[in-house]
């Protein structure tokens, strides 16, 4: 693997490293763990918060759309005032909007809680410029790898922590402020603190803009079936995103420091990981999703299996014991096979689940088996992005190309929900949910296909360099 354009850490000292990057990697789970708890969730809070599906799914896509913005943000905080201490107030802002969420009585404030919950994801990136800064070059790939794979095992345990907390709502969210309170202090205890660059200014209204078209482009994708596609509202909606997102990579290619680099997002070396992250984050939560919804739809109603959060997280237990499996052994693999080469087959197989749901899911054992599959793809695909994501550009561009990385994959995620409200709502039975994983399936095999290509093309280009 090519790793000889990661910059040399600056830490040398001969403490031991790796109880750090454990502890980042045990918080980077939980950061995983608060996007996906909620999912199996949503037919609950639809009951009773007597709220429609397309309203309460906001509670996850406002969520990840805070970490879409927030992720860029925190990190360029990190490099001016410090990554442990943007980590910890991260970590701060989660337990304190788990708690509020476990006291919420209302939709409003339990999105309001979501978004403060939200901040939490901008971890992923600042602990990758920790262990950047931590490890000898030769053992960065390893470390990368598994707080990449431990997100992938995060996100299945929140399902599974959902199940077991059965319809009680309020219990998945107290359980999430204890281990993320957990979690803070042994990262307190353990990660130590980075000398700040101390310069440099946040480009807040970039952070604006990007939420801006953000939230107006998938407003109008989960409305686009209940308001019709060609309403007023909707096509205003889709040209503002339009307006707003022009407007924002105008900002982004003037001012002096952006909150994301355009240039960035269609580097050579990045593109293929930057496509591959972003389908492969709305493969997964297209996948989660569609599953957990599936299964809890009444069996009256000709498909599904009116099951339970507990049934669900059941269900979706083969993705996680398998995505721990891989967790373990993702430095062992990252040493011996290319990142590009382990993200497209890990995408391949992620959208062969997606596949198989398409044709087969009418017994449990075909959600059971898809989700064994998708295990085995996201444990292989989630360990090796952050390393594609920086291993093929300028040392000095590590920790943007990482956040840019984590950016898209968020970005793929939160398109998702919207997305398959919109499908729901146009397609409403068994042929909606065809379409879902279909969607799944073609969103992995085209991740699949640029993982590969462009991995291809950078190591010609740095063999003949």
């Amino acid at each position: 693997m090519a790793t000889a354009v990661v910059s040399t850490p600056r830490d040398t000292s001969s403490r031991n490293p790796w109880p750090a990057v454990v502890a980042l990697a045990f918080a980077a789970s939980i950061a995983a763990l608060q996007n996906t708890a909620v999912v199996p969730l949503l037919p609950v809070l639809q009951r009773e918060l007597q709220a429609p599906l397309s309203a309460v799914s906001w509670t996850l896509t406002l969520n990840l759309l805070v970490a879409a913005v927030s992720t860029p943000l925190l990190s360029r905080f990190g490099d001016m005032y410090g990554r442990r201490r943007m980590i910890l107030g991260a970590m701060a802002l989660l337990v304190i909007g788990s708690v509020l969420a476990a006291l919420s009585t209302s939709l409003t404030w339990l999105i309001v809680a979501r978004v403060l919950m939200g901040f939490v994801s901008a971890l992923v990136p600042l602990s990758i410029g920790v262990v950047r800064d931590s490890l000898p070059r030769q053992q960065l790939p390893t470390g990368i790898g598994v707080l990449s794979a431990t997100m992938g095992f995060g996100s299945g345990l929140g399902m599974i922590m959902a199940g077991f907390a059965s319809d009680d709502w309020h219990l998945v969210f107290w359980a999430t402020a204890g281990i993320s309170l957990v979690a803070a202090v042994i990262v307190a205890l353990l990660v130590r603190g980075d000398a700040p660059a101390g310069k440099g200014r946040p480009d807040l209204l970039g952070a604006a803009l990007l939420a801006a078209w953000l939230v107006a482009l998938l407003l109008a994708i989960s409305e686009g079936g209940s308001w019709g596609w060609t309403s007023l509202g909707v096509l205003g909606l889709f040209a503002a995103a339009a307006v707003l997102a022009a407007v924002w990579v105008l900002v982004e290619r003037r001012v002096a420091e952006p909150l994301v680099e355009i240039a960035m997002l269609a580097h050579r070396g990045t593109i293929g990981a930057t496509v591959a992250s972003m389908l492969l984050g709305l493969a997964f939560f297209t996948l989660m999703t569609g599953i957990s919804s599936f299964a809890q739809t009444p069996g009256g109603a000709g498909y599904g299996f009116g099951a339970s959060t507990l049934q669900v997280g059941l269900f979706l237990l083969p993705s996680t014991v398998v995505m721990l499996v891989f967790s373990l052994f993702a430095g062992r693999f990252m040493r011996r096979f290319q990142a590009s080469s382990m993200v497209a087959a890990g995408s391949a197989v992620t959208g062969l689940a997606g596949l198989w749901l398409l044709i087969a899911h009418d017994r449990p054992a075909d959600l059971y088996l898809a989700a064994a599959i998708m295990g085995v793809g996201l444990g292989i695909g989630y360990a090796a992005l952050g390393t594609m994501a920086i291993e093929h550009v300028d040392p000095g561009k590590t920790a943007l190309a990482a956040g840019v990385n984590a950016l898209v994959r968020i970005v793929g995620g939160s398109t998702a929900g919207a997305m398959i409200a919109a499908i729901l709502a146009a397609r409403p039975g068994e042929g909606g949910y065809q379409w879902v994983f279909g969607v799944a399936a073609v969103a992995g095999g085209v991740a699949a296909v640029f993982a590969a290509t462009y991995g291809a093309l950078n190591r010609r280009a740095l063999a003949a360099a």
